[in-house]
């Protein structure tokens, strides 16, 4: 399975090396993340950056946590397996992704 690449501006060799731009599938939203996991399922590896700019009506589009959150709470997606890492420049939020999906899995793994 592929990897998803979640940012709004960012190419693949920004982050990692060129030579892994085909291991990723790039999506820039919020909504598109969503839609790509509902229609192709969990990808192995997700990276994550939160601040996805501004959406069609000015307003500050949903970010990277509400991904992450998404995925916890409403995709109903068992998580055990994700690898994942946060890309975002914005140290707060990075925390806040990598807080919330690495206790959620450890969370999950304990309930096995």
């Amino acid at each position: 399975m592929k990897k998803l690449f979640l940012d709004d501006v960012r190419t693949i060799e920004m982050v990692y090396d060129k030579a892994m731009e085909p291991e990723f599938d790039i999506v820039r939203t919020y909504a598109e993340f969503v839609d790509y996991i509902k229609t192709n399922g969990l990808p192995t590896y997700i990276s994550f950056d939160n601040d996805l700019g501004l959406a069609e009506d000015g307003t500050v589009a949903p970010d990277g946590l509400a991904a992450a959150k998404w995925l916890v709470y409403e995709s109903g997606l068992d998580l055990r397996s994700l690898k994942f890492k946060v890309h975002s420049a914005n140290p707060v939020a990075a925390e806040q992704i990598r807080g919330l999906l690495n206790n959620y899995i450890k969370h999950l793994n304990r309930t096995e």
